[in-house]
């Protein structure tokens, strides 16, 4: 068996925990002074603005469980390289858990269902959109994530501690038997997660295609991070003698199916509500064509869709770390503008500031942001970099120097 010293991760993510704290405190704290002091409209802002933040980095954390989970049942040369960099990303799912409290403790700054007793939507959903209710689904699907990340991040650990490859192959088995039907009620809980917390802002309009968007969304900002994070260290020992232009290839073409069905997916849920032509439904979008919105979903169609799809049909691209990175970068700041685009234009509790863009929707994201590094990096650091005692690993390794 091979030695678990010689697949330590770079040093350099140590260097990068403590410039990700420093980031995220200050900004966080300017944002906690903003809440705190400031009036009834820029506490709803400093929350709202905080949701941002919160479903962008959160949502990589959990698609690093659902690519943990994906992984597994794939068994590709790929996810042998990127599983240690996922179950890192999915560790952090306690400070996700932390990060969610505020917005727990404002619900009723947040979303205006909860001072709408008397209106016959939210009436007749009865308890269910309370903010008891919510808040204790939210707890449910935090339970729910955490007993995914315990067990496939302790057979993971097993894995390592094998003493034969027999014994590697055994966790290897269970892990992937366990995330067949796990990934069924990972799609479930991401799908009432999202309803729960981004949906909701708006009590009077709904879609059945929400959970996806957000299943497909949260897979695409996770595989971007992990082609930053790889990118990062291609040349750092012992990735250096890891990691192979088909890896990042086999990457790259994951993001490229992905960009494909969120741009698909969006598409139908337009298609389906605007033929159908209900008042109710249509009128998410007709808010969404005036002003700054307007803009926005066209930058969307083409620097989300258009542009990624263009440039990831590119063999060269895929192929060289270095730009698919560039590319991962970019589609990972068009993520966080389709997540504002969602959030933004949702009816407030305090006034309506539709057509505004704040201040605090730059600041909470670094904040947000820092934080979860932070923890990230310092996860990461904690097992070596591979699946060093993996029976796939060998070959994987040559999988990624081929042609």
């Amino acid at each position: 068996m091979l030695d678990a010293n010689d697949y330590k991760a770079p040093e350099v993510f140590s260097r990068w925990r403590t410039v990700a704290l420093g980031v995220g405190g200050i900004f966080t704290l300017v944002i906690l002074i903003a809440a705190l002091i400031g009036t009834p409209e820029q506490k709803e802002q400093a929350l709202r603005s905080w949701l941002l933040g919160f479903i962008f980095w959160g949502g990589i954390g959990i698609g690093c469980l659902g690519i943990l989970i994906l992984q597994y049942l794939f068994r590709g040369a790929w996810s042998v390289v990127v599983r240690r960099v996922v179950e890192a990303g999915s560790r952090t799912l306690p400070v996700i858990l932390i990060l969610f409290l505020p917005l727990l403790a404002g619900v009723s700054h947040l979303y205006e269902w909860t001072h709408m007793q008397d209106d016959p939507v939210v009436a007749y959903r009865g308890w269910y959109l309370t903010a008891t209710g919510w808040g204790i689904r939210a707890l449910i699907y935090f339970a729910l994530w955490g007993v995914m990340v315990y067990l496939l991040n302790k057979w993971g650990g097993n894995q390592d501690k094998a003493e034969n490859y027999e014994e590697s192959a055994k966790w290897l088995g269970t892990a992937t038997a366990f995330c067949g039907p796990t990934m069924v009620f990972f799609v479930l809980v991401v799908t009432f997660a999202s309803v729960d917390w981004v949906m909701s802002l708006d009590p009077h309009w709904f879609s059945t295609i929400w959970g996806l968007l957000y299943v497909v969304g949260w897979g695409l900002s996770a595989f971007c991070f992990v082609v930053v994070i790889l990118a990062s260290i291609s040349n750092e020992a012992p990735m250096n003698r890891i990691l192979g232009k088909k890896h990042f290839h086999d990457i790259g073409k994951l993001m490229l199916a992905l960009v494909m069905v969120w741009a698909y997916f969006n598409f139908s849920q337009y298609l389906i509500i605007w033929s159908g032509n209900l008042p109710e439904e249509t009128a998410w979008y007709l808010k969404r064509y005036k002003g700054i919105w307007g803009w926005i979903s066209v930058i969307l169609i083409f620097f989300h869709f258009a542009f990624p799809f263009l440039v990831l049909l590119n063999r060269d691209v895929k192929r060289n770390s270095k730009y698919l990175a560039m590319m991962a970068i970019f589609i990972l700041v068009l993520r966080l503008i389709d997540y504002f685009f969602m959030i933004g234009p949702s009816p407030r509790v305090h006034g309506t500031g539709a057509e505004t863009i704040s201040w605090m929707d730059f600041v909470a994201p670094i904040a947000v942001g820092g934080i979860w590094l932070w923890a990230f990096f310092g996860q990461i650091q904690k097992r070596p970099i591979v699946p060093f005692n993996d029976p796939f690993l060998e070959s994987a390794i040559e999988h990624g120097k081929g042609h």
